[in-house]
């Protein structure tokens, strides 16, 4: 995993190359020689948000992951008397 940091213009003129690029590892893009934006690739991105799968996915309950328990928190409603006065 390379890491690769170009410059705002560099980005603006090649940024197909810089897609190839994420695609080994981050692109750090920068503003007058400062980092401001980071290039990932989808499956980059997903690892770092933890947005894999889907909740249908996680949902359906299948593979060695699919067994989870889930305690619900006891509802608590309380009721007030109604005056009809």
């Amino acid at each position: 995993m390379g890491i690769t940091t170009i410059s705002s213009r560099e980005f603006n003129q090649h940024a197909s190359e810089a897609k190839k690029a994420a695609n080994d590892g981050p692109v750090f893009i920068t503003d007058r020689g400062r980092p401001a934006h980071v290039l990932l690739s989808i499956e980059e991105y997903r690892k770092l948000t933890g947005t894999g799968k889907s909740l249908a996915d996680a949902l359906a309950q299948q593979g060695d992951d699919g067994d989870f328990d889930y305690e619900f928190p006891k509802l608590e409603i309380h009721f007030k008397p109604v005056d009809f006065s």
